[in-house]
């Protein structure tokens, strides 16, 4: 029998989800997780695309993110109606960590994030089963309420060149980016996109403030993406190199096309370069020679590569942000594309601005007249690959990592508990930390960027009725029905309709009242809010560096009012308690000075303690004993164990014997291990302020409880 309930709980803490399959049985369950789980899908798809996209990431990523971690998380965490999948503030994070290394969009960096995603569930797993779960609370509330609320705004202004359909130049810094987007706003704006944009907002806030129950977002998604569709809203056209009238941008457009020969050779001479690196190294070993040169020759040839990967990559970048004016030409009869400012006088344009999108494998220039959309979206699941392991990769992004493990991991237990209170059930914060752990290093085998706890599906899961985690797993398998056999519907699914989503859905987390209420509660807390929020704006794109900041600001300021606690010298009140004298103007014994200190002692605050007690001590000429009230001492280091040692000596030195009223057990268990309550003496300590005193009155004698201020019938 004990063996049976032993295997459960093993059964039970090993997968969860063991707890709630048995209810399954019940068809009534089974129906409402089913229809929660889709009604979530329904909000997630288009969500997950917008916020990989958020991410850097091309959107059918988002896809990606949303297929495995939702079931993992939920078979694994303790929460039964938590949804987990892409979430803005992980999204924004993830693209601010890889910016540094590798431009949004490439190879580079989706291999990057999802190795990212294996570092932080890595982290996550690690904190969970060590039961460190405690440590999310390093962040505190005021630097989060900064950061998001920063984190909002940079997310919300980051959209606004797919709102408007311009292009603008990235700068160093955020607000420089922010700047020239708005210059380009003024100057370029696609009235189109505004306009797609405009009705994917007015869908989104009238439908979900009138019809709350409907789908909103997916509605927004389906309308914008129907009439992109049936306007021909992307116009794509390809045309030839020789069809682009200026020389340099020509001469750029050959050097693309030749690039991806000089790849291919580049392949070609790295897989000799490494077949004869393996031969060498294993005839003559690492510390040879032979060795040494052919790994030369290997590193060199990828750092060749590498150079030149980034040349041909920025260079495709500034032909994307060129734009064209199209003329038919009378010579040859074909559309020529002239620069916006070099378009001749009297020619006749087709009134569209064109970009190039892409180069397509028979040297055609793909442009663009239109709108941007998601594109192709490739179909069928995310095959299953092992993340790579490139170390120093890892270990730039080792803080990143962290940081978004703790700030994903806040924001979903967060939303946990605010649920277990609503349905009366148990969360455990380390069994969760355990769940988001393996939905994100499950996920970055299955291709997806780092994930955590959503608010909105959350929100929308519960309000559903979704009584178990099944809910989630429905989810999943809505997601593998979209990746398998809808994909193609998604092609002319506009770019300013997921800004618009992630616009909407971050606006929720702009709280200016939040500040307020700091203030009012703590204004050193107040204080740390503000910069935090100021510095990750002012730090973006390096939203960790805000952060960081932010929680090192709440740590020193957390030292500096502890290193400086309250110490009161206390009198009779009338009431007959024990007070601030100085406060309320009661009177002190000449021979007796009781000291409250409010405060745990350790190394930052043992010295002002000390300095306070010989100040007390020195203001009283005929002061026979210190009285240190220690009910505020909840803790005491070996640095207060020494300062307490010390002080005793030097007080006994001038005859002034110190003793310790209400010490708390784990403050004087400190005291016993160190041998210090036994050097001092057990007669030294008192249950209370008035069995000290009654000591002391014994030893002072000739009756000088009578006349003593701190006697209660003084009061």
């Amino acid at each position: 029998m004990i063996n049976s309930t032993v295997l459960h709980l093993w059964v039970r803490r090993l997968f969860p989800a063991s707890a709630w399959l048995g209810e399954l049985r019940d068809k009534s369950v089974l129906r409402t997780d089913v229809m929660a789980g889709i009604t979530v899908a329904l909000v997630l798809i288009p969500q997950s695309m917008a916020y990989a996209q958020l991410a850097g990431m091309p959107a059918y990523y988002g896809l990606y993110a949303a297929f495995m971690p939702p079931m993992v998380s939920a078979l694994f965490g303790s929460s039964r109606q938590l949804q987990t999948g892409p979430v803005a503030i992980v999204s924004i994070l993830t693209a601010a960590a890889l910016e540094p290394l590798a431009t949004a969009g490439t190879e580079g960096f989706i291999a990057y994030a999802i190795t990212l995603s294996l570092m932080v569930g890595i982290f996550e797993l690690c904190l969970g089963m060590l039961r460190l779960g405690a440590l999310v609370n390093f962040l505190a509330h005021p630097v989060i309420v900064g950061f998001t609320n920063a984190a909002a705004i940079i997310i919300a202004t980051s959209q606004l060149s797919k709102v408007f359909g311009v292009h603008a130049e990235k700068g160093a810094y955020y607000a420089e980016t922010i700047w020239n987007t708005l210059v380009a706003i003024v100057h370029s704006t696609h009235w189109p996109t505004l306009g797609l944009a405009v009705l994917a907002f007015s869908i989104i806030i009238l439908v979900g403030r009138f019809l709350p129950r409907l789908p909103y977002v997916l509605i927004a998604v389906v309308v914008t993406t129907l009439i992109s569709y049936f306007t021909n809203f992307e116009r794509i056209e390809k045309v030839k190199t020789k069809q682009i009238v200026n020389s340099t941008l020509r001469d750029l457009v050959i050097r693309q096309i030749s690039a991806r020969k000089e790849f291919i050779e580049f392949d070609e001479l790295l897989q000799v370069a490494t077949q004869e690196f393996d031969a060498t190294l294993a005839e003559h070993g690492l510390d040879n020679t032979h060795t040494l040169d052919a790994k030369h020759r290997l590193d060199s040839l990828r750092l060749k590569k590498e150079r030149r990967k980034r040349t041909i990559k920025s260079e495709l970048d500034e032909l994307k942000a060129v734009r064209f004016r199209q003329a038919l030409s009378k010579k040859d009869g074909l559309a020529h594309y002239y620069l916006n400012d070099e378009l001749p006088k009297g020619l006749q344009t087709d009134g569209h601005l064109w970009h190039l999108s892409l180069i397509n494998s028979k040297g055609e220039l793909v442009l663009s007249g239109g709108g941007a959309v998601v594109g192709k979206v490739p179909q069928g699941l995310p095959a299953f690959r092992i993340p790579e392991f490139n170390i120093g990769v890892m270990v730039q992004l080792i803080p990143a990592a962290i940081t978004i493990a703790l700030l994903g991991f806040m924001e979903a237990i967060s939303i946990a508990k605010a649920m277990a209170t609503r349905t009366r059930q148990r969360v455990d914060a380390n069994q969760e930390l355990i769940g988001q752990g393996l939905g994100n290093i499950v996920g970055s085998l299955f291709q997806s960027y780092p994930v955590s706890g959503s608010f909105s599906r959350s929100a929308v899961n519960i309000g559903a009725g979704a009584i178990t985690g099944f809910s989630s797993v429905v989810t999943t398998f809505v997601v593998v029905a979209v990746l398998l056999f809808f994909t193609p519907l998604l092609y002319h699914l506009p770019q300013a309709t997921l800004a618009a989503v992630i616009m909407m859905a971050v606006a929720g987390l702009v709280h200016p009242k939040a500040f307020v209420h700091i203030w009012k509660a703590q204004p050193y807390d107040g204080f740390v809010a503000a910069a935090s929020f100021f510095l990750t704006l002012a730090l973006a794109p390096h939203l960790d560096y805000g952060i960081i900041m932010g929680a090192g600001m709440a740590l020193g300021l957390y030292l500096f009012r502890t290193m400086r606690p309250r110490v009161a010298i206390l009198g009779r009140h009338k009431d007959g308690t024990f007070r601030d004298a100085e406060l309320y103007d009661l009177e002190t014994c000449p021979n007796i000075s009781m000291i409250r200190f409010d405060g745990s002692l350790y190394f930052a605050n043992t010295s002002y303690f000390e300095d306070k007690v010989l100040e007390r001590s020195s203001q009283k000429p005929e002061l026979r004993y210190v009285v240190v009230v220690s009910d505020g001492i909840n803790y005491i280091d070996a640095t207060g164990e020494e300062m307490l040692t010390v002080l005793v000596e030097r007080l006994e030195s001038i005859g002034i014997e110190m003793l310790f009223a209400g010490l708390k057990r784990q403050a004087l268990d400190v005291l016993k291990r160190s041998g210090f309550y036994d050097k001092a003496g057990s007669e030294r300590f008192f249950r209370s302020e008035d069995h000290a005193l009654r000591h002391i009155w014994v030893e002072l004698g000739e009756g000088h409880a009578k006349d003593c201020p701190l006697s209660p019938q003084s009061a």
